[in-house]
């Protein structure tokens, strides 16, 4: 016996007499607009999340903040050292500016992934100590990389400045108007 497939949600609602996006057209701008379409969706998925609001919003901005300001506090650690190499300079220095990107919430993918990485070159010993160290123990190294993992995942949330730049943004170009000769 041979079974009838169901028939589509879509053509139960043309069915219906509901035809959904009909008359709206949809364009893509920028960088991206010269590349394929699965390639442009996939990278903004990647970049960028959905940017939550509400308790979930308020919780990413709370793990920025705790990130940001104790990276600040570990860089100027590093750049108050009395006797100070270069790359006690640069790890100062690096700390300092991505933890204030992390704080307010600009490029927070790549602000996160380089103090990630970072952290895990001070858990390696790879990265010059500084004496008054916020990540004294491997465990606060480790629950700082955690963390930051979560936020590179999760996105910066609605409270950040990425959520300005690059936050979800419909253009809805109307159809053209047909002119006729007359």
């Amino acid at each position: 016996m041979i079974q009838a497939l169901p028939e589509s949600g879509r053509k139960r609602f043309r069915s219906l007499g509901i035809h959904p996006f009909r008359h709206i057209h949809y364009a893509t701008v920028g960088a991206f607009s010269n590349a394929p379409k699965n390639a442009r969706r996939h990278l903004l998925r990647r970049l960028f999340s959905a940017f939550p609001r509400g308790w979930p919003g308020i919780a990413l901005l709370l793990l920025r903040a705790a990130i940001g300001v104790t990276l600040g506090v570990q860089g100027g650690c590093y750049l108050g050292e009395s006797d100070a190499t270069l790359a006690t300079w640069f790890a100062g220095l690096a700390a300092v500016a991505s933890g204030a990107l992390l704080l307010i919430g600009l490029l927070t993918p790549i602000a996160g992934a380089v103090v990630a990485l970072g952290g895990a070159g001070a858990g390696l010993s790879l990265l010059p100590p500084c004496t008054a160290s916020q990540f004294d123990s491997k465990l606060s190294i480790v629950f700082a990389v955690t963390m930051l993992l979560a936020i590179i995942v999760l996105g910066p949330g609605a409270y950040s400045i990425d959520a300005r730049l690059f936050g979800r943004r419909e253009i809805i170009i109307p159809p053209p108007i047909s002119r006729t000769q007359g």
